[in-house]
């Protein structure tokens, strides 16, 4: 009996001892392996900020800092005056609109005018309209009316001569903007051919074909043949507009004169004279 009651304590002990140790070595493990995972997770963090700098976006350039990068790379000495002919033709097109458009005038509303006048104050009274009203219609009339008292055939003849130097300064200024959408391009081309010159001498020096050995050179040629195409096209555009300007005040000139002519034979019919 006490033999058995001894055994049994022995396995007892042995039992709670097998799992006390058990749990020891459960707990050294957990908190070796957090003691290890502690600085894995501070490597960790380490390592998140660098990678976050790294994928952070590059801040996109502006176009102001985008054209002036271009310019520069395209060569001061050819750019320079592809730049003036822009800046010339610009403000030639300008000035060109702002005359135009106060050239336009209200041909319907001038010849009711100057019909009321004729019937009420005679060809004195319709000059008083012509001369105070602005644009190139009304001068002609005021041309016009001048030979009134030579005939009808005489104010046709008037007409058109003055019709013609009215044409001209309507035009004036255009010869210049033609110019400079010509030469734009042609001085891109220039800048061309003088770095395709470039690119082929620094090959022959160097003796080998190199990117970086004929990349400048090729690199002027590409953008001043650009920045002349864009000038030339920007300028064509403004000449264009201009020119159906012009068209669209000569055809209202033609068709004014044409009425002005026989309103002037319908009061001189009526009145017997041009003269009153």
């Amino acid at each position: 009996m006490k033999k058995l009651l001894a055994s049994l304590m022995l396995t007892l002990s042995l039992t709670f001892g097998v799992s006390a140790n058990l749990l020891a070595q459960d707990t050294t493990g957990a908190a070796t392996a957090d003691t290890a995972a502690a600085p894995a997770a501070a490597e960790m963090e380490e390592i998140a900020p660098v990678a976050t700098t790294d994928d952070a976006p590059v801040e996109e350039k502006s176009f102001h800092q985008v054209v002036k990068e271009q310019f520069i790379s395209g060569g001061v000495t050819y750019m320079t005056p592809i730049l003036l002919c822009l800046i010339f033709g610009l403000a030639i097109a300008i000035e060109r609109i702002i005359t135009l458009n106060m050239a336009s005038t209200n041909t319907r509303k001038l010849l009711n005018r100057v019909e009321d006048a004729l019937n009420t104050g005679g060809v004195e009274a319709a000059k008083d309209v012509t001369v105070n009203t602005r644009g190139p219609v009304a001068s002609i009339f005021t041309q016009g009316l001048l030979r009134a008292p030579e005939g009808v055939d005489m104010v046709e003849k008037s007409i058109v001569s003055y019709g013609s130097v009215e044409m001209g300064k309507l035009e004036r200024g255009l010869v210049w903007l033609s110019l400079f959408i010509a030469l734009a391009p042609m001085l891109g081309f220039l800048g061309t051919v003088v770095g395709m010159i470039e690119a082929f001498a620094a090959i022959a020096a160097a003796g080998d074909v190199s990117p970086t050995v004929v990349a400048s050179g090729i690199q002027v040629a590409l953008v001043t043949t650009v920045g002349g195409l864009i000038v030339a096209i920007i300028l064509q555009v403004f000449y264009n507009y201009l020119v159906s300007k012009v068209d669209s005040i000569v055809n209202q000139m033609e068709d004014a004169s044409i009425s002005l002519v026989d309103i002037l034979v319908k009061y001189s019919l009526t009145k017997g004279s041009l003269i009153k």
